[in-house]
């Protein structure tokens, strides 16, 4: 009974963390609500025996993704991004754009069918713990996606940090001096 009564509570903040995310205006309320979204993914994690998972959701998501969003929001201007024009023209019509997505999805839902079985039973699971079971399946059979994934993420990190690094020199305009009017520029050495 517990463990449905938390089933149920984890499920509801999760919706209501997620609506107040993409609605508040502040965005550092907006990331605060997506931890509180993370924290309770953890919690679903746990009724479901995922331990390793939830750990991993917490230690993963709630702290390196979300101080990656907090530097993100550190970069931006605000001030600007909070006058930019909405992408629609108007709430209800967001609305409806997104009852109709919710909508859709549902009716998808009874399309969706279990995929084939596992190769590990429960009692082996048991026996060897989620968390080695998990490492076995990963570096065994998944070699290769997990490599690709990791690749794609160095790209990304790469990536990213050539568009945030900033020139050196303070931002002086090429060709042009910090000097002050009147002064002679510094010889340098010959």
């Amino acid at each position: 009974m517990f463990l449905q009564f938390f089933f149920g509570y984890c499920a509801l903040m999760i919706v209501a963390s997620g609506i107040l995310a993409i609605s508040l205006r502040n965005p550092v309320h907006c990331v605060l609500m997506v931890l509180v979204l993370f924290f309770h993914m953890a919690g679903l994690y746990l009724t479901l025996n995922a331990e390793f998972l939830a750990a991993v959701q917490i230690i993963v998501y709630a702290g390196a993704i979300l101080v990656l969003y907090l530097f993100v929001l550190f970069l931006v201007s605000l001030r600007e991004e909070l006058h930019v024009d909405a992408f629609v023209p108007g709430a209800w019509l967001g609305r409806i754009i997104a009852a109709g997505l919710a909508v859709g999805m549902i009716a998808v839902i009874p399309a969706f069918s279990l995929g084939e079985r596992g190769t590990w039973t429960i009692d082996a699971i048991r026996e060897l713990t989620h968390t080695k079971a998990l490492g076995q399946e990963l570096y065994s059979t998944y070699l290769l996606p997990f490599e690709i994934a990791g690749l794609i993420l160095l790209v990304a990190l790469i990536g990213g940090l050539v568009l945030a690094r900033r020139e050196e020199g303070g931002g002086a305009i090429e060709g042009t001096s910090d000097a002050q009017p009147g002064s002679q520029p510094k010889e340098v050495g010959p």
